[in-house]
Parts: structure tokens; C-alpha cells; sequence
């Protein structure tokens, strides 16, 4: 099975040193990124969601721990609006080119502005979706940031 995405070859072209991490998807899971961690063997605090919001109408990407909450007051804050809401599905596969439970910040069809959760950028490695449903990627933060043209900011409900 090939495991070039448009996240990956986005890394690729970005010179961004990275793992894949392939497990088995199982579709219909409530919280997608908990059973990555589970499936991959990680700690759901480096396994990060990314989340597509829209921010005052516009299109905007939230990337947050796996265990966390998106605040839509941060978000809000965080790209400069006045309120936040989550984008819907369909909309969200349409713009970045990829399937919910595949969703990743890199290589989005579309290019929206991407925040990252700042407390989840300490030391190490962070594993990210990859593109495609059971394809996750794991980079240093600071790689994933310049890789996705990304910030980081306050995302997670306290």
C-alpha cells in the first residue's frame, strides 16, 4: 500500500524529516484521535487532531492534543475573529482534498491558516495525521509549525 499523501509529499517538498506511522482505521469511532494513540501505542497528549474551524466565516485549521477540547473563544482569539464554530464535514473534506479521520494540516488542497496548540509543542516528537485514514506522521514540533506555515497558540478548553 502507498503511503504518499498530499501531507506527505507536501513534507517531502518542505525537506521536513518525518516518520509514517500506518494502523488499522476502524471506521465509526466517536473520537478518532484517542483511537489513533490507542492503535499506535502513543500518548494521546503528542497524538494531535487537527480540526477544521471557521473563524467569522473563514476557513481556518486548529491542531490540538487528542485528549483536549477545542476552545472556541481561543480559536477565535487565536486567528484574530469574533466567534468560531467547527466546519462541517462534507465542507471540510471539499476544502482540504482530504476524508474526515485523514484530515491533516500539511498538504491541504485549499491553504487556510493553521494554528497549533501550544502546550503541545514541548520536547519531542508530536504525531500527526498524515493524510489519510490510518496514516499518521511523527516530527519535531518545530517542523510541523514551518511545515504548515503554522503559530502557536491557546486552542484547548481549560
Amino acid at each position: 500500500m502507498s503511503t504518499a499523501t498530499p501531507a506527505t509529499r507536501a513534507l517531502e517538498a518542505a525537506k521536513v524529516a518525518f516518520r509514517r506511522i500506518e494502523y488499522d482505521y476502524v471506521a465509526g469511532q466517536d473520537k478518532i484521535g484517542l483511537h489513533a494513540a490507542e492503535a499506535i501505542g502513543a500518548d494521546p497528549g503528542r497524538v494531535l487532531k487537527t480540526l477544521m474551524v471557521e473563524v467569522d466565516g473563514h476557513p481556518a485549521c486548529a491542531v490540538i492534543p487528542s485528549d483536549h477540547t477545542l476552545s472556541m473563544k481561543k480559536v477565535a482569539a487565536a486567528f484574530g475573529g469574533k466567534a468560531a464554530a467547527m466546519m462541517p464535514p462534507e465542507k471540510a473534506e471539499r476544502m482540504t482534498g482530504f476524508h474526515t479521520g485523514g484530515i491533516s494540516p500539511f498538504g491541504q488542497k485549499k491553504r487556510v491558516p493553521v494554528a497549533f496548540e501550544e502546550t503541545a509543542l514541548g520536547n519531542g516528537e508530536i504525531v500527526v495525521n498524515g493524510g489519510k485514514r490510518g496514516l499518521m506522521v511523527a516530527l519535531l514540533p518545530e517542523e510541523a509549525l514551518r511545515a504548515a506555515a503554522a503559530s502557536p497558540h491557546p486552542l484547548i478548553a481549560e
